[in-house]
């Protein structure tokens, strides 16, 4: 069966929703939360973070940091890639942000240290996906409800709560699950 699998990127962490397309509409397959960061490592959800407010100036620690999440990362999604494609063919992904903001135009330290490691932990995620050998598009949060809409030619709030009910049944359903189906519904 051929899946797509969706992604809502947080800080460290995110949500997984694999699903299979049906002549109705598709069906969760697997919804999960998968770690991008190793939680045995201090500081690997927030690299770029010295402490509430204040961003990390220290650029060796910073570099160590991200390199063990970049390592960690691909060992992540290779094990969920290898695990769903024993039953499944997964070919593409989509990745939910909630922003593209070039950290380095923001001023204020401590919003830099958030946008920063948005853009560490999508990119990470990306990499590794694109290194199995699936096809990704990034979707920014604030569009994945109208560009799914347009696609199967509902109102974003009919697909909204088309996608709230795919999860019924499935354990957690939280907003990531349900922006990350949306956004795996969209390329499927």
């Amino acid at each position: 069966m051929t899946c797509t699998v969706g992604f809502r990127v947080k800080s460290g962490w995110a949500a997984a929703v694999l699903i299979a397309k049906s002549a109705k509409a598709p069906m969760v397959i697997d919804s999960r939360v998968i770690e991008l960061a190793d939680l045995d490592v201090a500081d690997s959800r927030q690299p770029y973070h010295a402490g509430f407010g204040t961003e990390e100036t220290d650029t060796a620690k910073v570099t160590r940091l991200v390199r063990g999440i970049e390592r960690f990362s691909r060992r992540a999604i290779a094990a969920l890639l290898d695990e769903y494609r024993a039953e499944h063919r997964v070919r593409r992904a989509a990745v939910v942000v909630a922003s593209l903001t070039d950290p380095a135009t923001i001023a204020n330290q401590h919003m830099r240290a958030h946008a920063s490691e948005g853009r560490l932990f999508r990119t990470v995620l990306v990499d590794a996906l694109e290194q199995c050998g699936v096809t990704v598009r990034v979707v920014l949060e604030r569009d994945v409800y109208d560009l799914l809409g347009k696609a199967v030619r509902r109102s974003p709030s009919q697909v909204k709560t088309r996608v709230a009910a795919l999860g019924e049944g499935v354990g957690r359903w939280r907003a990531e699950q349900k922006v990350a189906a949306a956004a795996a519904w969209l390329i499927s």
